[in-house]
């Protein structure tokens, strides 16, 4: 790999593994969203392996933030509000298959019935 290249990949592998931890999910379950491994996701994060250009969108859309601060050209955006990362995860909950998507919508079903009859 080009040193330039070494160079881009190891910061977008920084930036994705920054933005995985704020959304709080691990390097396996963004492997199992992007249909990968999770040690091809840890060889992402540390600029080993090239990612596909084809995954950018995946990753821009999932960690809801533009393809150019994803890749570097302009400021990723400051820490997110609690809205925000709500927002982010039923964005990414709408990427799942839908047996997973009603796995979720039935257990906050149940979550907010068990708190309105608190």
């Amino acid at each position: 790999m080009p040193p330039n290249d070494k160079i881009f990949f190891k910061q977008l592998g920084k930036r994705i593994a920054d933005l995985r931890k704020e959304l709080g999910i691990t390097q396996v379950q963004l492997a199992e969203q992007l249909g990968i491994s999770q040690q091809l996701i840890a060889a992402y994060e540390l600029g080993i392996r090239k990612i596909p250009a084809s995954m950018l969108p995946t990753l821009a859309r999932l960690f809801a933030v533009s393809l150019e601060a994803l890749i570097g050209m302009e400021k990723l955006p400051a820490k997110r509000s609690p809205a925000s990362i709500l927002q982010r995860q039923v964005e990414q909950i709408g990427m799942m298959p839908r047996a997973k998507q009603k796995f979720i919508t039935d257990m906050l079903e149940a979550l907010i019935k068990q708190q309105q009859a608190s």
